[in-house]
């Protein structure tokens, strides 16, 4: 039963039932008129009769004689954020803070090591070298833009395609390496996959391989920031695809209701693996997601990176200041591959691939605009390849040739004092080793 509260135009407080149909079935409504007296409303009704907005539970909302449906969506599509033209130039219209040399070419450098890192690894995988790898061809940009507007003290919560904020926050090419092949000084011990990377040192949450667990963490994460005044904010990257998993939902609504300082970075790629965004959702992209928690966003061109930096580093002075989450949707493409278990070539057309790799590709947008600023020559250029080319290779040659982890990792760090059943299990695991060497070859492998 429904109790309906109208509006009347005489002095009256009295209840009518009415039938009413409802899924096929008949069902009866309590419909009752408002009291005249506002005294007698006050005694008998707890919602008042104001003329043009009535009390509810969340607020008071406004009345309305028209039975008007929300329209599902908008004609006009919310507009991106952008700073930059495709040849470096500055958009005419734009103010913007303008970033400094050093920043810029700092920047620029890290976008190139990224790109870098990614291609030798991924062939590495290729040959066999290491068992997995995904690569952030085409998001170079938000990554370390995104990371550049941070303080190392915001608490970053990945996906798994940021490699790039944990180069921008000291985590260098060799321990990245050291991961991916899974050796002695992987920080992981050698129980992660490829690419799952982590650092408490450097403020970064090992990276989850089910999909959007770290973004109602992340509102956990931020809660906790704000009640220890720690003056800093969480951070949780994710993809378009992310947002379809309840944990999205559930995260966002978590932090708009208790204030958490944390920003929700959106990478929209256009592919959640082989599932195009317009089979993933009916609304306008993510950024009008936010709308509906009652969580301030911003569109932003992500292939951008002074758009990207402006709105992040804009964003983390609104979410700790105002103690408020922020939703910052990156509009970009996936250039590469999912990840090295699948061909893209298989549901999208080459060409697409191949326009945006060279027309939209951030890293050449982003070098047309150093270089028209006199910051960047092509001397410059060769020299930064080469520089990355060779600390990549040396990194892979010598996390490769590192031994593995000691078998007694697989057990430790669980808890305090080893229980019974797991001593069992390595004692297990040791005899089976030593009885059957064939099969588990233990060379770079400490028994």
């Amino acid at each position: 039963m429904a109790t309906w509260f109208l509006r009347s135009s005489n002095n009256h407080g009295v209840i009518r039932k009415l039938s009413m149909a409802f899924s096929g079935k008949s069902t009866t409504a309590v419909v009752r008129r408002c009291f005249g007296s506002m005294e007698a409303g006050q005694k008998l009704d707890p919602y008042s009769c104001d003329d043009d907005y009535r009390e509810n539970i969340g607020g008071k909302i406004p009345l309305t004689s028209q039975m008007k449906f929300i329209s599902e969506a908008s004609d006009k599509r919310l507009p991106c954020y952008r700073v930059l033209n495709d040849d470096g130039s500055l958009v005419s219209t734009t103010i913007h803070d303008q970033l400094g040399e050093e920043v810029a070419v700092n920047m620029y450098s890290a976008m190139v090591t990224l790109k870098t890192m990614d291609t030798f690894l991924y062939e590495a995988q290729r040959q066999g070298r290491i068992s997995f790898y995904m690569t952030t061809f085409g998001e170079e940009a938000i990554n370390i833009a995104s990371a550049a507007a941070l303080s190392p003290h915001d608490f970053v919560l990945p996906q798994y395609r940021e490699a790039g904020v944990l180069l921008w926050r000291g985590f260098t090419v060799q321990e990245c390496t050291n991961q991916c092949f899974g050796n002695k000084d992987d920080k992981g011990k050698g129980r992660q996959m490829p690419v799952h990377y982590g650092s408490n040192k450097h403020n970064v949450i090992t990276i989850s391989s089910p999909l959007a667990t770290q973004i109602s963490q992340a509102a956990g994460v931020a809660y906790s920031l704000k009640m220890d005044k720690r003056g800093a904010c969480a951070v949780a990257y994710t993809g378009e695809g992310a947002t379809s998993e309840g944990d999205f939902h559930a995260g966002l609504n978590f932090a708009a209701v208790t204030e958490a300082p944390v920003i929700f970075i959106c990478r929209n790629n256009g592919w959640a693996i082989s599932t195009p965004v317009h089979e993933q959702f009916r609304s306008d992209g993510i950024v009008a997601k936010g709308l509906g928690y009652g969580i301030r966003s911003i569109r932003v061109d992500g292939n951008d990176v002074i758009a990207v930096y402006n709105a992040v580093r804009a964003a983390r002075n609104m979410a700790i200041s105002e103690e408020r989450p922020i939703l910052v949707e990156a509009m970009t493409y996936r250039v590469g591959h999912h990840s090295t278990s699948d061909d893209s070539t298989k549901y999208r057309p080459t060409n697409e691939i191949e326009y945006w790799k060279t027309a939209r590709s951030p890293i050449a947008i982003f070098r047309k605009y150093i270089q028209r600023n006199g910051w960047w020559s092509d001397d410059q250029e060769s020299e930064l390849y080469r520089d990355v080319k060779k600390q990549v290779l040396e990194a892979i040659k010598t996390a490769e040739g590192m031994e593995k982890p000691a078998l007694t990792e697989l057990f430790s760090d669980v808890y305090e004092q080893m229980p019974p059943n797991l001593h069992e299990q390595e004692r297990s695991i040791r005899d089976a080793i030593n009885k059957y060497r064939k099969d588990y070859p233990t060379s770079g492998f400490h028994v």
